[in-house]
């Protein structure tokens, strides 16, 4: 029998959530699927095989991904994977209330950058201050910005139509306005997550885990508890210059060819800064990162 395929929303327990030909199944790892690493996570598409009969599928299989969203233990070591074939990051930051932290947007920026996805910034309560600053240096470092606010629905239909067919991470702080957005793009999308959310963290011994909802205009949403407070372990300290897409024009014409870009003569780094074509700020994002991870042990200590 030819297996079928289908994408995995969730998991509770031994069993996943798996959308196949548009409707909803459960199913368990069978056979070496059980033993295989990595482990299978939301986004992944496996292959079904189904019993005559029985309620569950089986497991039997995992597609390559495309991509693959990894969490970072902060203060710690490890990375693990938490959603496959993500298309997309959005970094949601509030222009106010609370006031928006540049290195922390730095921070997942970089960090989707070093998983190979595509990342946008969402400014959102735009209603209290425009943040024309902020938005432009976001704008100036490649990535694009979608100024929103609840309130008064400014930019909502343009951020709609970015999630519209696509498989979507939506991260940021606390009070930035996450839930409120979710709920102006899909009413009761932020209910349906957290009632997914209870029931897969019901059990004493299971981590938190990511569930992916589907959106009515196509394309999915996948929610990442945890994903706004990690480390940026398992980054090599010599790829972080190419995680700043306004530094890669630059790289590789320094006078050093092992330049850190920190105080080197002949930086070209530093004089893209003097030449305000790369941002200071970003540039001091990038010494703060990198220090931090000049500061990891080695795996083996």
């Amino acid at each position: 029998m030819t297996p079928i395929l289908g994408t995995v929303l969730g998991r509770e327990g031994a069993e996943y959530r798996v959308v196949t030909g548009g409707a909803e199944v459960r199913a368990v790892l069978r056979g070496k699927v059980k033993l295989s690493t990595p482990k299978v996570v939301v986004g992944d598409v496996v292959q079904l095989e189904a019993d005559a009969g029985a309620d569950l599928h089986g497991i039997i299989g995992v597609e390559p991904r495309r991509t693959v969203l990894e969490r970072r233990v902060p203060g710690g070591r490890g990375v693990r994977p938490i959603a496959a074939n993500v298309d997309q990051v959005f970094i949601v930051t509030a222009a106010r209330n609370p006031d928006p932290i540049p290195q922390l947007i730095d921070r997942l920026l970089v960090l989707a950058e070093a998983d190979g996805i595509a990342a946008a910034v969402v400014l959102n309560k735009v209603d209290l201050d425009p943040g024309t600053a902020l938005g432009e240096r976001c704008r100036r470092a490649g990535y694009p910005v979608y100024p929103t606010s609840i309130k008064t629905g400014e930019g909502m239909d343009t951020f709609k139509l970015a999630l519209a067919g696509r498989a979507s991470v939506v991260a940021g702080p606390s009070g930035v306005g996450k839930s409120s957005l979710l709920n102006a793009v899909q009413p009761g999308l932020k209910l349906r997550t957290g009632e997914l959310s209870r029931r897969i963290k019901r059990g004493r011994n299971t981590t938190v885990s990511s569930v992916m909802l589907p959106l009515l205009a196509g394309g999915y949403l996948v929610d990442t508890p945890g994903f706004s407070e990690v480390g940026l372990w398992g980054i090599d300290p010599r790829e972080l210059a190419e995680c700043f897409p306004e530094f890669r024009p630059f790289l590789g014409d320094c006078r050093f060819g092992d330049c850190w870009h920190k105080s080197e003569p002949g930086c070209r780094i530093h004089e893209a800064v003097a030449g305000g074509a790369v941002a200071e700020d970003r540039h001091q994002s990038y010494l703060v990162l990198l220090a931090e991870l000049e500061g990891q042990p080695e795996e083996w200590e």
